[in-house]
This record gives C-alpha cells, sequence and structure tokens, in this order.
C-alpha cells in the first residue's frame, strides 16, 4: 500500500494534487523520449498531457527533445512504439478498453523481441452487450497471456510510482510491462499525492543512453523478427523463461529501493489487518481502498476479523505470496471488474485457485500447506457500477453463511446479488464532503477538480475529488462528488453522507431526491435568479422544505448564471463559467477558512493559483474573468434567513401533485 512520503527520506515527494492521468504525464515527460498514442477514452488525458508538453519543446530529464506520434489506430500507435524501442527509444503508450485489445497482435511481437516499453492502461470494460467507456479490467484480461508484467494501482500515488518501478524493471529484465489504473475512477479522480523528484526518477531509472541497446545499429547487425520453423521456433520460445524467471526478484527489489528511498511501500501482493483475519477480501485497482475502510468498520461495529488483500503484481503472478497471506483465513472473496461465465473462474480467481493446488501439491518455494481456504468469487463494478461498504459488508456475511453463494454479484438487482442490510460511513472521521448536481457544459466538473486543489495545496487537507462521468454531455445532469479530510481517504464510492450539497441544476428535484444524504446541520446552495430570499424559498417543494427544517439544513442562493454571463470574457464561455462561480460559494460556505485561520486575501491568493493551473493557458483575460466570478460567488452569495425557512409560502405555479419546483 503506498503511503505519502514519510520523514526522513531522501526523497518524500514534491505535495500536490493530480489525478492518476496527470500522475503518469508527470513522469513520463521526465523519463521517456517519446510516446505513440491513439487516444481513447479513458487514457485521453494522459495521451493530451504528454503531447502537450511536446508541444510546449519541453526537455526530458537529459535535456531530450520529446516526440509524439499519432497514427490511424491503437495497433499503428502499438507499432511506432515497437519501432522506436527497436532502435534503442525509451516509449511509451496510454490507451483503453478496445484500443488494448487492438493492439494485441503487436503486444506479442513486443515482448518476443525483448523490448522493455510501458504503456499506462485506464483499464476499461470492453463494448459487449453494450457501449460502456467506464472501469473494467475486460480490457487487461484480455492480453494477459502476451507475456507483458502487469502492475495495478489503487490511487493517483500508486500510478506515478507504479510508473518509475515498472520501467526500472521493464529495462532491467528486457521486459515489456502494462501499469494498470482503473479507469475514470482513477484516472480523472483528483487525490493529495507526492509527485516524485526530478532527481528521484534521474537516479532510479538511469537515463535512456545508460539502460537501452539500438537493434537497428549497422554496426552491431541483429537479426530479428525472423521466420522460424518446427526446428528453431519452439527452443526460441522457451528459451525466453531465462528472462521471465529475473522479473520478480528485480519486480522485489526495485520496491524496496523505491520504498527506501520515498518511504512509499509498494509489495506484490498487499496485506491490510491479515495477521488475525479469518476472513479475507482480495482484489484489484480502487475497490480494494473501499475494502480496507469498510475492514475497519466491520471490525470495529461487527468484531468479524476479516482483512483486505490486494494484488498489485498481476504479471508476473505473484502465486506463493498469494497463499502466504491467505492461508490462514476460514474463507476469501475474490472481486473482480470483469465476468467470464464460460470459464472455469474468473481471471484473479481462477489463479489463485492454482497458486493453492500448486501449494498443496508441494511445489517449490510455496508454503506447506494441508487444507485450502473455502473460496468465493463475485463480480464487482463492472462499468464503474458503484461498489459501496455495504456491498463489501454482505461479501463478508456471505462468506460467513453456511449456504454462501460461491460466486456472487454486487450492487444490482439479480439472482446472484448478495442483499445489502447496512451502508455506514466509511470517511475519515470529521471528513466533509459535498455532492454536486450540476448540467453537462456548466463547469462544474473542472470548478470541482479545481476546490480540490485549493483545498489541498491552501488548506493543507486530503482531498478526493470525481464526476460520475458518463452524465456529463452538454445538457445532461451531471453529479460529482468531493470528500476533504486530515486523514487518508479510501472511498472510491459514491457519497452516502454529505455536508453540502450545491443545486448548480434547480432540475435537481425533478430526477430524485438532492437531499438524500445532506447530514443534519449541513448546507444546501440553490441557483436561482431570484433575489429575495422568500422567493426562493417558495419556489421550494414541500417535501423539500419539511426535509430542510427537519435536518436543520443552511440554504443559500445566488443566481451563478448571470455572473457568469456578466463575466465571461467571450460568449463560449457564458454557460460554461456558471461552475466555477460554485468556487467562491464553496469557500463561503464550508468551515476551512475559519479553520486554517486564514484571510481571504490569503485564500484568494491561492485562489489565483490554481486557476492559473487549470486554465492560464487560456490566456489573461480567461484568467481574471475566471477570479471575478469566483469573488462574486463569495461575496455575493445569500443565505435564507431562520424566520423564511419557517415559512409555509409556496409558489402558487409550484405543482403541488408532482412537487415540481419551476425557479
Amino acid at each position: 500500500m503506498s503511503k505519502n512520503g514519510k520523514s526522513g527520506v531522501p526523497y518524500p515527494g514534491i505535495p500536490t494534487t493530480a489525478d492518476g492521468a496527470g500522475a503518469v504525464v508527470w513522469v513520463e515527460t521526465h523519463i521517456a523520449q517519446g510516446a505513440g498514442a491513439y487516444p481513447i477514452t479513458s487514457s485521453t488525458t494522459m495521451a493530451h498531457g504528454f503531447n502537450t508538453a511536446v508541444v510546449n519543446a519541453r526537455p526530458n530529464l537529459w535535456g531530450e527533445t520529446l516526440q509524439y506520434f499519432e497514427p490511424e489506430s491503437e495497433h499503428s500507435s502499438a507499432t511506432v512504439c515497437e519501432g522506436f524501442a527497436l532502435a534503442g527509444g525509451r516509449v511509451t503508450n496510454f490507451t483503453s478498453g478496445q484500443g488494448l485489445i487492438l493492439m494485441k497482435e503487436v503486444l506479442y511481437a513486443i515482448s518476443g523481441k525483448r523490448l522493455p516499453v510501458v504503456f499506462h492502461i485506464g483499464a476499461r470494460a470492453l463494448t459487449s452487450h453494450s457501449l460502456n467507456v467506464h472501469a473494467g479490467h475486460d480490457d487487461v484480461m484480455g492480453v494477459e497471456d502476451v507475456g507483458w508484467g502487469m502492475l495495478f494501482t489503487r490511487n493517483a500515488q500508486g500510478a506515478a510510482d507504479l510508473a518509475l518501478i515498472a520501467r526500472r524493471v521493464a529495462e532491467e529484465t528486457h521486459t515489456p510491462f502494462l501499469n494498470v489504473q482503473d479507469g475514470f475512477l482513477t484516472t480523472h479522480t483528483v487525490e493529495n499525492i507526492n509527485l516524485p523528484e526530478p532527481e528521484l526518477m534521474k537516479n532510479f531509472v538511469k537515463s535512456p543512453a545508460e539502460m537501452l541497446t539500438n537493434l537497428f545499429d549497422p554496426y552491431n547487425p541483429l537479426m530479428t523478427g525472423v521466420v522460424q520453423n518446427q526446428d528453431s521456433y519452439m527452443k526460441g520460445k522457451i528459451a525466453q523463461r531465462y528472462y521471465y524467471d529475473a522479473v520478480m526478484p528485480a519486480l522485489k527489489q526495485a520496491m524496496a529501493d523505491f520504498a527506501q528511498l520515498t518511504g512509499r511501500e509498494y509489495k506484490p501482493v498487499e496485506s491490510y489487518k491479515m495477521a488475525d483475519a479469518e476472513y479475507a477480501i482480495v482484489g484489484m485497482g480502487t475497490l480494494i481502498d473501499t475494502a480496507e475502510a469498510t475492514v475497519d468498520w466491520i471490525r470495529d461495529n461487527l468484531g468479524i476479523k476479516v482483512g483486505a488483500v490486494h494484488v498489485t503484481s498481476f504479471r508476473p503472478f505473484p502465486g506463493a505470496e498469494l497463499v502466504e497471506a491467505l492461508s490462514g483465513v476460514k474463507a476469501f472473496s475474490v472481486v473482480e471488474r470483469m465476468d467470464n461465465p464460460l470459464a472455469q473462474s474468473n481471471p484473479l480467481t481462477r489463479e489463485i485457485k492454482a497458486a493453492f493446488a500448486d501449494a498443496l501439491t508441494g511445489r517449490d518455494g510455496y508454503p506447506e500447506i494441508t487444507v485450502i481456504p473455502r473460496i468465493y468469487s463475485g463480480s464487482a463494478g463492472l462499468g464503474s457500477r458503484d461498489v459501496a461498504p455495504g456491498d463489501f459488508i454482505a461479501v463478508t456475511r456471505n462468506m460467513m453463511d453456511e449456504h454462501g453463494l460461491t460466486y456472487f454479484v454486487t450492487g444490482i438487482k439479480h439472482d446472484l446479488a448478495l442483499p445489502v442490510q447496512e451502508n455506514p460511513d466509511i470517511r475519515p472521521q470529521g471528513g466533509f464532503s459535498m455532492r454536486g448536481h450540476s448540467v453537462g457544459g456548466f463547469g462544474s466538473v473542472t470548478t470541482n477538480k479545481v476546490i480540490a486543489t485549493i483545498v489541498g495545496d491552501v488548506f493543507g487537507k486530503k482531498v478526493q475529488a470525481y464526476p460520475k462521468y458518463g452524465s456529463e454531455k452538454k445538457g445532461l445532469p451531471t453529479t460529482y462528488y468531493l470528500t476533504v479530510a486530515d486523514g487518508r481517504i479510501r472511498t472510491h464510492s459514491e457519497l452516502s453522507y454529505v455536508d453540502f450539497v450545491p443545486l448548480n441544476d434547480v432540475n435537481a428535484f425533478l430526477y430524485g431526491n438532492p437531499l438524500k444524504g445532506l447530514q443534519p446541520g449541513g448546507t444546501l446552495f440553490i441557483q436561482t435568479p431570484k433575489t429575495d430570499p422568500h422567493e426562493v424559498w417558495a419556489n421550494v417543494p414541500p417535501k423539500a422544505k419539511d426535509e430542510i427544517r427537519r435536518k436543520n439544513l443552511r440554504v443559500m442562493a445566488l443566481d451563478a448564471a448571470k455572473i457568469a454571463r456578466e463575466e465571461a470574457p467571450s460568449p463560449d464561455l457564458e454557460v460554461r463559467m456558471q461552475g466555477i462561480v460554485l468556487l467562491g460559494i464553496f469557500l463561503k460556505a464550508t468551515p476551512f477558512q475559519n479553520q486554517a485561520g486564514l484571510t481571504t486575501d490569503d485564500v484568494m491568493a491561492g485562489v489565483e493559483k490554481a486557476v492559473r493551473k487549470y486554465f492560464g493557458k487560456r490566456g489573461e483575460a480567461v484568467v481574471q474573468a475566471n477570479l471575478t466570478a469566483i469573488r462574486r460567488g463569495y461575496n455575493e452569495v445569500f443565505e435564507l434567513p431562520p424566520e423564511c425557512l419557517a415559512s409555509d409560502v409556496t409558489n402558487p405555479i409550484l405543482d403541488p401533485r408532482a412537487e415540481i419546483e419551476l425557479f
């Protein structure tokens, strides 16, 4: 499990906020020489970030000019990388979903030629019965047999750190690697991160000239990619085991060296509270972060000794390490972001079962065991379906039931679905969360990232910001989330407990209850053209009024759309800037400025830094317009007084049957 930099280590990292894509771009633009990519959701932002560095003529750590190639397909982009690596260059690629599958033919050739490239994957569900561009492990499991190393991260920090570790191991063992992060759930989620220092990167992976060989050197000719028939092919194929046998030792050594340098620890198998565990939840990626936080709740509230295991290295597969981690439990459940019904088991479950079979039959290097724990397997989070704490509690209860389902699903209604009895709040103690309701095109998603940056950098808090991607297209409803805390945030799931709900989209009452989960004493913000508090209140649906009073909620209001129209430097930004006004409202409505003891000027200085980070490339006029809009949101938002909230005045055109508010 990665930990933020410890004191007393040479390279604790550069504290900032970033998403997984940005973390990868930071590393690769420093250590690589080139990239070949054909951008596909959700890896597009990685390719865009690398190409931006190329356009701006940013050199790598050795003063070399970066190169970027975008050919006609993902297959061709992999071929570009193959040629780049054959010529002795350090190259990378960014892809997802169908793009990775389209590359598969080339991936075999890259590993067969022992080319140590590193590709970064925003893991994504494959189009099967329908198109889905969100998180799933179908794509990476579709290429599990191509002879590449495969590392899985659960957060943005790991995306950066494993990029370095993968690169070093790839070049030491002449074995290509995939560095995998969950699409959107990691690639686009802003979190606190300690960026690896340039000096660390330069020393940890060394220069391309030191590590790589030009196989196209005419003065040292080498034949590669030839035709081999019955007399030769098998000899060459089996001979490559020499390289593969070196990968796991090199990986463990690189992880140990990295921990010593940074204080951030990674292992092929990462165990959480497994020392006395009787049950365990096993998986890869973001869902294990949520599982770990739920494990704490289960132990504290249900008294069940359960632990969690994250498989960081799927290739090379750490069979002996997994047997050692899991052999002491009564049962464990393997939770995977995919489903292959015609197979004996889903991929991770299949591999773990095989590892236990090897241990039982006395394979060298494996712990001695006499019995295999009960093994359960489940599919969860397909296509970014939410995996909530309640789901992991249900998984735990299923293992304890002698009639529990050996294969299960979570998060949907189905005969194989596990029933959820409770869904507790697993945020860090004192955590503060926001769930916003907006419309695609308002700029709210970007604003959420800017807010996270400010709260992290200015107020020194841990943050996690992400939208519910898929609904952010222009004109469609969008939901976005933010959590702020003093401790590490591990809830990679939709938030059921929130303290602030901004309604940029006043129609949120039409398609659900936007007050759901808003905690007593929390704050509601309403976008409205009304300037009189009583007129604002008159348009709130009666049921919402009752809930606001019952929960003693604070209600604030402002016409952010009007401010956006007045401050936008160009007509195309009039709609988009509605979201940025929310930043000022957030700063006024939340307690962080007072808690930090900062003046408004101090806060606005941090705001300007964040605005320049996100909008600086658009020019000074855009920066100043955004800053003015934010200040106006901060100064002009108003609170509905208690006497207003106590009244039952209702807009006569409000439909009392449907309770539709008409702002």
